[in-house]
């Protein structure tokens, strides 16, 4: 089941912590051997690709406050390990571990970090 948002502009998109947003790739709609797919088969495949869209800031590192200090309200500021993952790669991902929402008419992919296996990284493809 899919959750449909009704916001108009996708850069108003904030993913926390590890979060990836993927718009998945049109699955293959036949076999090797021209046999045609019904969209549920492609669908529960446990193991899809898609172009990751927007990344959220990676890993939350904690604070290190002196023990001297403890008492003093100061403002942490949070620092964040990055992903490995950027905004245009292609993502080989687990399915299941994702979560779907439409946006626009348009199927995309919150998953966590770990769920992506691979991503394919080409520099020049969107110059």
């Amino acid at each position: 089941m899919a959750i449909t948002i009704d916001e108009k502009d996708l850069s108003k998109f904030i993913l926390m912590g590890d979060r990836v947003l993927v718009k998945p790739k049109n699955p293959q709609s036949k076999t090797k051997s021209g046999l045609y797919l019904p969209p549920t088969v492609q669908e529960n495949e446990k193991v899809q690709s898609g172009y990751i869209v927007k990344t959220g800031p990676g890993y939350p590192i904690p604070a290190m406050a002196d023990q001297e200090d403890f008492w003093k309200a100061g403002k942490e500021d949070v620092k964040y390990i990055p992903l490995q993952a950027k905004e245009g790669d292609l993502a080989v991902y687990l399915q299941k571990t994702g979560y779907e929402i439409e946006f626009n008419s348009e199927k995309y992919i919150i998953l966590p970090h770990s769920a992506i296996l691979m991503i394919i990284r080409d520099e020049g493809m969107f110059e």
